[in-house]
């Protein structure tokens, strides 16, 4: 019998309850956040040829559930209320949901340092417990894959807090996901709901280690011939799925034989991670209770188990079909994203790949060029004493270039991170970035959103004079934030620091920087003829370039490289 996916499943079993009485899927309950000013929709399933009426507040539409059953109302224009409301769904049956506020409503997705619970964050010994916001609702989707676009999220357990809209508490914001609700979507909204005084709904749907294109659908892949592979691999996965999945109970029996004979031919291998593997676990133990950074999991020796098709998350086009689709057409303000590490591995690729997400997700919503706001990837891996080349340096810049889109923004964060852990435990300050280009883009405010940011370059004998835009107060060498690794000494900032030149043979040797009013001069001894210049162009860069506004300049480079993918350190 072939095995239908649970999203889908779940889709089928919802339609067909719907015979009997009108249905919301589970994005609709008590607690939500209903997007104001725009048109807000609801919609759900009902017998064919039923009326269905919403009435939110004094807002009310009808429509007529279609041949599929399906039906959406559209609630044009409710105004912001952070009084509760009732929201009522009436057909054959009636649907009442309580306490639903209007205000503003984000998508926070990506991988891991998304998913990156509150309960790890840095500040959350002190944060949790005034965690206490009731305006700010959260809603974590949970995780599912799927071949074909879903109609509802994944089913989750009788009594799960998952997948349901839950106030913020201290208690709430710490019991679902990877150590509570999402840190950096915990703080942008905490920070959002100050400045608007409005209602803030998130909705968290994240998946760690996961790349792009599983976040892409498969007609947006399939336009752009850069992606071919990506539109190719979802293609065949969706065709041959069920079969693959009749197959995969065989290919893990034969897993398991081969782990069993690797483990008797390779004794001392296995008891020497068995013996790494118990010393971590009491590392990680005194590492967390010290609040430092977890010592990295010893890799297993053994063959690797075959990932199960219905629950691998790295396939082109999975998650959207499982995490994303099921959300649209959801009202939403705009999108937070935090992901890139998953696609270091073709740096050049992700300046094509990320657009083509967000147009994507844009011209599902059909809500315009909503904001769409961007975490760059945080400084990580050990630092280069001599400047080389970076595939995450190379990923920084294509989520830059992703700025040529309207209404986008970029929280720069190559002073927040840490080179031995992946997962930064700063996300206080990521949350505070973000929530200043939400002010500038989503909302109009004047506030200065970023930091110093390449102009242009002129050139001045054996030196290179530098201009940047984002000035905002002045151009500054400044520190990383209070909040990152407090009670650890400061970093010095009496040199500026971070800058390479090079000749017209293109190698890169460190360069000496100094602030002259609005630019920056570099050069060194060993270029004499500097022709190009780098800032910050590393996996893990030394660099202090601020504004006086205390935000990091934004690495770049002036050369160019070959137009093609760059394979290069830091996978």
């Amino acid at each position: 019998m072939q095995r239908l996916p649970v999203v889908l499943l779940a889709g089928l079993c919802s339609i067909g309850s719907a015979r009997a009485d009108v249905t919301l899927p589970a994005l609709f309950g008590d607690h939500m956040v209903l997007q104001r000013d725009g048109a807000a929709p609801v919609w759900g399933t009902a017998d064919p040829g039923e009326k269905v009426t919403v009435t939110a507040g004094a807002a009310q539409g009808d429509a007529v559930a279609g041949p599929d059953g399906k039906w959406i109302v559209r609630l044009a224009n409710l105004p912001l209320s952070d009084q509760p409301i009732d929201l009522t769904v009436a057909g054959k049956n009636q649907i009442v949901l309580h306490d639903v506020v209007i205000g503003d409503v984000w998508i926070c997705s990506g991988q891991s340092n998304m998913e990156f619970g509150l309960t790890k964050e840095i500040s959350a010994p002190a944060e949790v417990p005034l965690a206490d916001h009731p305006q700010l609702r959260l809603f974590l989707v949970p995780r599912a894959n799927a071949p074909l676009p879903a109609g509802t999220i994944a089913a989750t357990p009788d009594g799960s807090t998952i997948g349901h809209w839950l106030v913020c508490t201290p208690e709430t914001v710490v019991q679902n996901g990877w150590g509570g609700f999402s840190a950096v979507g915990y703080y942008f909204g905490r920070d959002l709901l100050a400045f608007t005084h409005a209602p803030v709904g998130l909705i968290e749907t994240c998946w760690s280690g996961t790349p792009g294109q599983s976040w892409t659908s498969l007609e947006a892949l399939k336009a752009v011939p850069l992606l071919k592979i990506y539109s190719e691999q979802a293609t065949a996965f969706r065709d041959k799925y069920a079969q693959t999945q009749q197959d995969y109970p065989a290919a893990l029996q034969r897993w398991q034989a081969e782990v069993n004979q690797w483990k008797q031919d390779n004794k001392d291998a296995w008891d020497a991670y068995q013996k790494s593997l118990a010393d971590w676990t009491i590392a990680s133990q005194q590492a967390e209770a010290a609040k430092q950074a977890i010592p990295p999991h010893p890799k297993d020796p053994s063959p690797p188990k075959p990932k199960d098709p219905l629950t691998n998350p790295d396939l082109a086009t999975v998650l959207f079909n499982g995490m994303i689709a099921p959300l649209i057409p959801y009202g939403i303000k705009g999108a937070v994203w935090y992901q890139g590490e998953g696609n270091t591995y073709k740096p050049v690729e992700y300046a094509t790949l990320l657009p083509t997400l967000i147009r994507d997700w844009r011209t599902r919503w059909n809500e315009g060029d909503f904001p769409f706001l961007i975490v760059q990837l945080a400084n990580n891996l050990p630092r280069q004493p001599q400047p080389s080349e970076s595939g995450w340096a190379v990923l920084r810049e294509s989520q830059v270039k992703t700025l040529s889109l309207p209404n986008t923004g970029l929280a720069v964060t190559l002073d927040l991170g840490e080179a031995d852990d992946i997962h930064p435990r700063d996300k206080y300050d990521v949350g505070a970035r973000l929530v200043l280009a939400a002010r500038k883009i989503a909302y109009g405010d004047t506030v200065q959103a970023s930091g110093p940011t390449f102009q242009s370059l002129t050139q001045e004998g054996d030196k290179l004079r530098l201009a940047f835009t984002n000035l905002g107060q002045g151009l500054a060498i400044g520190v990383p934030p209070a909040h990152f690794h407090p009670g650890e000494p400061r970093p010095d900032a009496a040199t500026l620091r971070g800058f390479a030149v090079a000749g017209a043979d293109g190698k890169y040797a460190w360069a000496d920087a100094v602030i002259d009013g609005e630019t920056v001069v570099v050069s060194s001894p060993t270029v004499p003829q500097p022709q190009s210049v780098r800032y910050a162009w590393a996996d893990n860069p030394d660099a202090n370039l601020y504004n006086q506004d205390g935000l990091p300049a934004v690495p770049f480079r002036t050369d160019t490289l070959p137009v093609g993918e760059e394979v290069v350190p830091g996978k």
